[in-house]
């Protein structure tokens, strides 16, 4: 406590009008956030944000969800394969595409004078909306009328990174906030046992875009992803080590605790707020997580359902896993399976991808039907872009990236289930009706979630930043 009361006499000695300006303004963001909440709730949210900077909060209009699960298919599966039958393609197999379709393409790696590809699998229709899909979904296609499938999506990068950093924050540069982050950032979490902010990451590897993907850029850090194992502890060093008991543990946090408040009141820095909520959000968290994350206790139809295995680290235990965070009031949760980046081996590669993801996906939109959260909860399933048309290699077995048409689907949480959206010319080339560029999907999503996104803004560096940056327009034809 000496030394403390020594630093912080140091401090007081420190502050200056120039000080003030300098590094206090971010310290004024609580203020900024119930202002921009508006209808009453100024004093509430900035005397919550002090305290629990994650208390749920007032969106700006009534929502249709409340939640988000976000399926992020990193390294982009192929549109053509999947979701946007071509039989053009087809007929046009092995030939050279038309050249005023690929008149001043740049592509990723090939040459845009490559040869077409027709799809690699059978495509049919499926429930009473006639959803047009491939023989590898079976699962979903018995979900068919319960999504919305957006063939028309189109996106600004053509390499992975940039394209999914783009996906998630509305930028292709670093350092903005992710979706995720915004919505926590809007409404706070209902939920003061876990994170409001869940990550799992499955697939060959990592994603391209890193940890950028679910951080929270400028806005305060509580607001990021918190990044979770699929096995065993969900994060590294929850359990105590030996020797420590809860009184201990309980002791040393509440010391901690007064220190940081102590220096919170004289800064006033939102980062200590978040170093208050981390240590409790850990404390809580060992009793909470082993509960939460003990798929055992399912009911074996639902295990079955979902392909899960108890104990084992899958893309469908991690689906199973989000649809069990939701339920504890966790905002946002998203599962990143970074695997889809077919330039070559396209066809063994996609069908293993499907087997590996495409049962799980459609048990989620099933499950979350079947226990009345499929209304208050936004599905989300799509990667960063799409897949070229031409034929990548020497061979006739791969894709490249393709910014230009992609397709996406989503469910539940206020979109009009069973309808397919937009589409694209012949060859699957470009989108020509109903375009929805990431910025309007974004746009569409935060108004579900109460947000007009114009208005869901954050002062940084001297000028308002928003998710939308100052682009997007609401797709009305996705709302139900």
């Amino acid at each position: 406590m000496d030394h403390l009361e020594h630093f912080l006499s140091e401090q007081r000695n420190l502050v200056t009008r120039r000080w003030f300006f300098r590094d206090c303004g971010v310290g004024l963001g609580a203020i900024a956030l119930g202002s921009l909440l508006g209808n009453g709730n100024a004093s509430a949210a900035t005397d919550g944000a002090v305290r629990d900077p994650l208390l749920p909060k007032v969106p700006h209009h009534v929502p249709k969800a409340k939640n988000v699960i976000y399926l992020f298919m990193a390294g982009a599966p192929s549109h053509l394969d999947l979701f946007d039958y071509k039989p053009q393609l087809t007929k046009f197999d092995g030939t050279l595409p038309p050249p005023e379709l690929i008149k001043d393409y740049r592509a990723a790696f090939i040459e845009p004078s490559s040869k077409l590809l027709g799809p690699k699998f059978k495509f049919a229709k499926h429930g009473k909306s006639g959803a047009e899909l491939s023989e590898l979904l079976p699962h979903l296609s018995k979900q068919a009328d319960d999504i919305a499938i957006v063939r028309s999506m189109h996106t600004d990068a053509f390499n992975h990174a940039p394209a999914q950093i783009f996906m998630n924050t509305g930028s292709v540069q670093f350092g903005r906030p992710s979706f995720g982050a915004w919505t926590n950032y809007g409404l706070g979490c209902e939920s003061q046992e876990l994170p409001a902010y869940v990550v799992f990451s499955s697939g060959s590897k990592g994603t391209s875009g890193g940890a950028s993907n679910w951080g929270c850029g400028f806005l305060p850090s509580v607001y990021q992803g918190v990044l979770f194992r699929s096995q065993g502890d969900p994060i590294l060093y929850l359990s105590n080590p030996k020797g420590v008991d809860g009184r201990i543990q309980r002791d040393t946090l509440d010391t901690v605790a007064r220190l940081n408040r102590r220096h919170l009141d004289f800064v006033g820095d939102p980062e200590i707020a978040t170093r208050i909520n981390s240590f409790e959000m850990a404390y809580r968290m060992q009793s909470s997580a082993p509960e939460l994350m003990d798929i055992s206790k399912e009911s074996p139809e639902t295990l079955k359902m979902y392909g899960a295995e108890p104990g084992k680290s899958s893309f469908a235990n991690n689906c199973l896993l989000a649809r069990r965070l939701v339920e504890r009031g966790v905002r946002f949760v998203q599962l990143f399976h970074e695997a889809w980046d077919q330039h070559g081996n396209l066809t063994k590669e996609l069908a293993k991808n499907c087997r590996d993801t495409e049962q799980a996906s459609a048990a989620l939109v099933e499950d979350l039907k079947r226990r009345g959260l499929l209304d208050e909860t936004i599905v989300i399933w799509g990667g960063e872009f799409g897949r070229t048309p031409m034929v990548q290699g020497g061979g006739n077995d791969g894709r490249d990236h393709h910014p230009n048409a992609f397709t996406m689907w989503l469910a539940g949480g206020g979109i009009q289930p069973g309808i397919t959206l937009g589409e694209t010319d012949e060859f699957g080339f470009n989108a020509v009706s109903d375009r929805v560029h990431v910025h309007d999907l974004h746009a569409t999503l935060l108004h579900l979630l109460g947000f007009d996104h114009t208005k869901l803004t954050y002062r940084f560096q001297g000028r308002d930043f928003r998710l939308t940056d100052v682009h997007g327009e609401l797709v009305q034809k996705l709302l139900a």
